[in-house]
């Protein structure tokens, strides 16, 4: 006889891994405001850049933004001696792959 499937407990796990994922995407994006640098600017000028960057709807900027950062990627990957470890253009490294919000 097949066994009955405990729903609740699976609903929890994938709650505690959805809390673990959201948890690491938060800590990736602080990292990410350090690295650059942008820890030292006040929290409402940060966020009133990066409100302006999800308002911009313009192809040519947005990419001109993703190949600078890139480009930042890079530089930090050679300063270490890690090479670009098989980055595929527009992923983040600290992101572990993850689709961007």
């Amino acid at each position: 006889m097949r066994k009955p499937r405990d729903f609740d407990s699976e609903l929890k796990a994938l709650a505690d891994k959805a809390r673990q994922l959201k948890e690491r995407r938060v800590q990736q994006l602080g990292e990410l405001v350090i690295a650059t640098g942008a820890d030292a600017t006040d929290a409402e000028t940060l966020a009133g850049a990066l409100l302006v960057i999800a308002e911009t709807s313009e192809a040519q900027r947005k990419e001109a933004w993703r190949k600078r950062g890139a480009a930042f990627f890079q530089s930090k990957a050679r300063k270490r001696g890690d090479g670009p470890q098989g980055q595929p253009d527009g992923t983040l490294p600290l992101d572990g792959g993850a689709a961007s919000a």
